[in-house]
């Protein structure tokens, strides 16, 4: 039914709580890069509006740090824009001090938790070779 496909992998060893924050920041840089796959409104029964929402599913995959790292570097290999969250990350309060902690870090030596990516199909299903289903 799609072209193109979402995938989100989770670095193996997070909390609980950390893989719904990094799942939910992950997923919101998707959004933003295509805004396209927000469908319309939900309406229940009683006529109260709830917001749209993906139309699209959303895979959630699992791997170890080098795994990881592999997956992050098939995507930058493949010029395929990613959503990305780095462990330093979680120590921050905000948006900008986000994106400082993050611009401080190269590929090569980011502790990455967590990726997403938007691609055709079977591009995602290479860059993200190694990753296991989310448990």
């Amino acid at each position: 039914m799609f072209d193109t496909k979402i995938a989100l992998v989770l670095r193996d060893d997070l909390a609980p709580w950390q893989e719904l924050n990094v799942t939910a920041f992950l997923m919101s840089g998707i959004v933003a890069q295509s805004p396209a796959i927000i469908g319309e409104a939900y309406r229940d029964a009683a006529g109260h509006v709830y917001n749209p929402m993906s139309i699209q599913p959303v895979v959630v995959l699992s791997a170890e740090q080098e795994t990881l790292r592999m997956i992050h570097r098939r995507s930058l290999e493949r010029e395929v824009t990613t959503s990305a969250y780095i462990e330093e990350m979680f120590a921050t309060g905000h948006d900008a001090a986000n994106r400082a902690v993050f611009a401080e870090f190269a590929p090569d030596d980011a502790r990455l938790v967590g990726i997403a990516l938007r691609a055709e199909k079977k591009i995602v299903d290479k860059i993200t070779r190694g990753a296991k289903m989310h448990r």
